[in-house]
């Protein structure tokens, strides 16, 4: 009787063993993950500063295009425009000049009319 009683406890102790080892197995990688999240973080923001860099570079290399006043924001693919140019045909220059960059998916331009 007493060794029935004592595989019994020996089952149950292996089977809390067994299912804390596959608690512990399950659970690291979630542990791994803020790390995991950080690096995807950095690496969108790095993607967005790069973007935007090509952005501003195309803004420069366009001809007739006032750039000292206009300033680019990338986010996944997305460019908005901000602030102000001399005239009209330098708002569509500068919306068809960020459109043209590879990776750019949309232009929010939200440029404005300014007389200098």
């Amino acid at each position: 009787m007493k060794t029935v009683g004592f595989l019994k406890t020996l089952g149950s102790v292996v089977a809390m063993v067994a299912a804390c080892n596959v608690y512990a197995q399950a659970s690291a990688p979630a542990a791994a993950s803020p790390s995991a999240a950080a690096a995807n973080v950095k690496a969108g923001k790095r993607a967005n500063h790069e973007l935007g860099r090509k952005v501003r570079a195309a803004l420069t290399k366009t001809q007739g295009l006032d750039v000292s006043n206009i300033a680019v924001r990338a986010r996944g693919g997305a460019v908005t425009l901000t602030g102000s140019v001399p005239s009209q045909g330098q708002i569509d220059a500068a919306g068809e000049a960020a459109k043209g960059v590879a990776g750019v998916s949309s232009v929010s331009n939200k440029l404005t009319v300014m007389q200098q």
